[in-house]
């Protein structure tokens, strides 16, 4: 098997390495899973690891899109292969965003030499404020699913 068909086998996780459920969330600030949801993955079909993935990315686009807006989705994905930050060819930009932004924070200033621009109402943010802001509507959010979630019911 070569390197590349390796690679095309792995399965596939949102995991970020910052789980958050390991000291008592019940959503993982890092990856917006469950405790369930990450307990279970790797016993999830390809087709149902897809779809949570594809959910993950729309709410982080939904999310994100209230703070932020990508105005070059190449200066994005230049800056992601440059610090070697992860992710997915079929991730949207948005949730890219997301991604860079959780790993640089702390070291960008000029969002516009990434390819992002600030809403009107976070413009003043740093972007660590920012991050710290996005990951509490995300947080939120996640939480807000697995409350209103159907639950299963055992017969």
């Amino acid at each position: 098997m070569t390197a590349n068909e390796s690679k095309a086998k792995r399965i596939q996780s949102p995991c970020v390495g910052l789980c958050s459920t390991t000291v008592g969330d019940r959503v993982c600030r890092g990856c917006q899973r469950t405790e369930d949801e990450i307990r279970d993955w790797f016993t999830l079909d390809a087709e149902a690891r897809a779809a949570r993935m594809q959910a993950l990315d729309a709410l982080r686009v939904r999310v994100a899109s209230r703070f932020l807006h990508v105005d070059d989705p190449a200066c994005l994905e230049a800056q992601l292969i440059r610090h070697r930050i992860r992710f997915r060819s079929d991730q949207p930009s948005l949730s890219r965003a997301v991604e860079l932004l959780r790993v640089g924070r702390t070291r960008m200033q000029d969002l516009s030499r990434y390819g992002l621009r600030r809403h009107a109402s976070v413009a003043l943010y740093t972007p660590d404020a920012l991050y710290a802001a996005l990951q509490e509507a995300l947080t939120q959010e996640a939480l807000h699913r697995l409350t209103t979630a159907p639950t299963e019911h055992t017969v």
